[in-house]
């Protein structure tokens, strides 16, 4: 049986039994934020060198000013989307010390 990590630090610790710790959330390559985040990047890459100006030397109408602007607004989302979701959150183990 496990206990809270209050229980430990207040001396209730019982003999025998695992000591529990927690993370304060998952690792960010567990998450599908990330998968997600890396998606919408490779979609800005992509439709940046698609749609370039041909050539033809038009203008460009998705330039990479464009594509590093749109990188940095993901960027800052997916930023604060973990921050929230680190809030919080947590992810107990056992760090294998008996109490």
């Amino acid at each position: 049986m496990a206990y809270a990590s209050s229980d430990i630090s207040a001396g209730n610790a019982r003999a025998g039994r695992t000591h529990r710790v927690s993370t304060e959330t998952k690792s960010a390559f567990k998450t599908t934020e990330l998968m997600v985040y890396l998606a919408a990047v490779v979609a800005v890459i992509i439709t940046t060198v698609a749609v370039g100006n041909g050539g033809d030397g038009g203008t460009d109408p998705f330039s990479a000013l464009d594509a590093i602007r749109y990188i940095s607004y993901l960027t800052i989302g997916y930023m604060i989307a973990r921050g929230l979701a680190k809030m919080g959150s947590r992810e107990t183990y056992d760090d294998g010390r008996k109490g």
